[in-house]
């Protein structure tokens, strides 16, 4: 089942997604999650915390799972 993001903004970053879908707790855990597991941007292997997201992207984070971005 594919959870909704709703964002009031043009874009968000990875970084800040993760925090707003509560998958961690606070920003300084990112560059940490992202070490330790995977997270797929529009089926793409995604690194870097700053990555921009847009309304209609798809993350798939495995075990944790999938999201979709909407305005």
């Amino acid at each position: 089942m594919t959870t909704e993001i709703q964002i009031s903004t043009e874009h968000l970053t990875l970084g800040q997604f993760l925090k707003l879908a509560d998958v961690i707790q606070t920003g300084g855990m990112v560059k940490w999650f992202l070490s330790e597991h995977e997270v797929y941007v529009n089926g793409e292997l995604e690194e870097r915390r700053g990555r921009k997201l847009y309304p209609g992207d798809e993350v798939i984070i495995p075990d944790m799972g999938e999201f979709i971005i909407i305005s």
